[in-house]
């Protein structure tokens, strides 16, 4: 497993940092584990691969810790939803150098502020990286008596475990969102219906996750544009890509590509590039070079599954806390060791309603969601997964004394009875509390959280692993400008010429 961590670097006032990604933390195009996202201020932090979720848990707080040592006066802020903005145009777009691979980098930013809006491209998140372990898959291809290759099977399973997580992933915005509310420069004057918290705070009493609701980048930007990510098997998913990326969109043809040299956009179709679609869990393939990520997984198949729908916890320094790694493990294995045929239009408008509804008013009391054929309320669905998890999560609990993973199946069924146990109903509470608008209480933890890695010093040995890594990513994003021979357009051209 491993974990993707995305957090803005905002001024002491609270305003988006308008510095360059600090050199001291290396070239955002070729280091491994600290990068940017779609803004300059907008940093990653990445974990690699571990068996061992402790280990990626310390990673993780010793990338926070060097992070905070290279910015001067500013700090990471604490929660999903951004800081205070000053409208799209005032966000700075990520840069990565003058090779061909850094300019598709930022063209591609630039051509998703045009399409969509540069303020909702700063919401930030954690993702979650999982693998099986290899030796799994031969025992359970055998268990299941399939007449399929081993490659294609694991593939399969895995695609089965998106759809399944498609099914029941509205259980995690109610486990785990936390951004009930916004600071009303995020809407910047577009009308909305949320209601006022305060004079500075926009929000809906019920909420937990705004990032996953309609105020955050969903598929239903695509609706309209003849596109639907297909997730019947892997070659339905890697065809439904393939066409949104070579299909031409008259909305983005009216943006235009390149004018006077200047790129815009990397092209005018419905996709510029496979991560232009959002979904809450992608199958994934290591990628060699510059490869196409459609074309890895039609030469290699499934290699790991990237969850993405966990809001960051503000509770939390790093933005994540171990308990909820243990759950997800359980929740992920659940959704692979299920029956999962293939989504229907009409089931698919289901789990987009069953999600916008979690987000927007989870925590309602009462509240239904539908339930193939049957409303349920949320309360009950949700009680009925948990239970069904259980055995697994004994199973894989056998000789751990602290038996962490049931642990946390308990600490989320006292969510799903105590909805004010959930992370967005702790933060509307504390709000309250302190007689604070959303802006405030998320610098306030800002700077609580600043403090906390200011008290605990990275180890030296550690520090030393990253000033290495900032080093190497230097000398490698400048050996990538020195080995370009091709002009722009001619790299683009042979980038999509891959087959």
């Amino acid at each position: 497993m491993g974990l993707e961590k995305e957090g803005l670097r905002v001024t002491p006032s609270g305003g988006i940092a308008h510095t360059s990604h600090p050199t001291t933390l290396g070239a955002a195009l070729t280091h491994p584990y600290i990068t940017t996202d779609y803004s300059e201020a907008l940093l990653e932090l990445i974990t690699p691969p571990q068996r061992d979720k402790g280990q990626a848990i310390e990673f993780l707080r010793d990338a926070h810790r060097f992070v905070y040592e290279h910015l001067e006066g500013e700090i990471l802020w604490a929660t999903s939803m951004p800081c205070l903005l000053a409208g799209g145009e005032d966000i700075p777009i990520a840069t990565y150098g003058r090779s061909n691979a850094g300019m598709m980098k930022t063209v591609y930013r630039r051509g998703l502020g045009l399409r969509y809006g540069r303020t909702m491209q700063v919401i930030a998140g954690v993702h979650f990286n999982y693998s099986l372990p290899e030796a799994f898959w031969p025992l359970f291809w055998e268990l299941e008596g399939c007449n399929i290759a081993l490659q294609d099977f694991v593939s399969e399973s895995y695609m089965g475990m998106i759809r399944n997580l498609q099914r029941f992933g509205w259980l995690i915005p109610y486990l785990f969102g936390a951004s009930p509310a916004v600071c009303k420069s995020f809407v910047h004057g577009r009308s909305t219906d949320l209601q006022e918290f305060d004079a500075s705070t926009l929000y809906y009493p019920y909420a937990t996750s705004l990032r996953m609701g309609d105020i955050g980048y969903q598929n239903s930007l695509e609706e309209g544009k003849g596109f639907r990510a297909n997730y019947d098997s892997l070659d339905a998913y890697v065809r439904s890509l393939t066409w949104a990326i070579e299909t031409p969109c008259l909305d983005y043809e009216q943006i235009g590509v390149v004018e006077h040299g200047n790129y815009h956009q990397l092209n005018a179709n419905v996709l510029q590039i496979e991560n232009e679609h959002y979904s809450s869990m992608r199958p994934k393939q290591i990628l060699q070079g510059l490869e196409k990520p459609s074309l890895a997984l039609r030469r290699r198949g499934v290699r790991y599954v990237e969850l993405r729908s966990l809001d960051v916890n503000a509770f939390e320094p790093i933005g994540v806390a171990e308990e909820q790694l243990y759950f997800l493990e359980v929740f992920l294995l659940f959704c692979l060791l299920n029956d999962s045929p293939r989504i229907a239009a009409t089931e698919a408008k289901m789990i987009n309603a069953n999600q916008i509804r979690t987000a927007h008013r989870g925590r309602e009391l009462g509240l239904r969601l539908q339930q193939k054929d049957r409303a349920i309320t949320l309360r009950d669905w949700a009680g009925e997964l948990l239970g069904e998890m259980a055995p697994l999560a004994a199973l894989l609990d056998q000789g751990d004394p602290q038996a962490p993973r049931s642990g946390a199946l308990v600490m989320a069924q006292e969510r799903v009875t105590h909805p004010d146990a959930t992370p967005s109903a702790r933060m509307l509470e504390e709000m309250r509390t302190q007689g604070e608008g959303f802006f405030d209480f998320a610098r306030r933890i800002s700077w609580e959280h600043r403090a906390f890695f200011a008290q605990t010093p990275i180890k030296e040995e550690r520090r030393a692993e990253f000033e290495r890594l900032a080093q190497a990513s230097h000398t490698r994003q400048r050996e990538l400008e020195e080995a370009d021979d091709r002009p722009f357009a001619r790299f683009l051209e042979d980038y999509f010429a891959q087959s």
